[in-house]
């Protein structure tokens, strides 16, 4: 939740009706974003 906030500015309530696999789609989302090129 914290990589998803950072890189899309999410309160943590946005992301509560998220399910988990809502939840790893959006972090990948992020990562990529990011451009960090690791999976950790």
């Amino acid at each position: 939740m914290a990589d998803i906030a950072l890189i899309f500015h999410w309160q943590p309530s946005a992301m509560d009706e998220l399910n988990l696999s809502e939840l790893m789609e959006w972090r990948e989302h992020a990562r990529v974003r990011n451009g960090t090129n690791n999976q950790q």
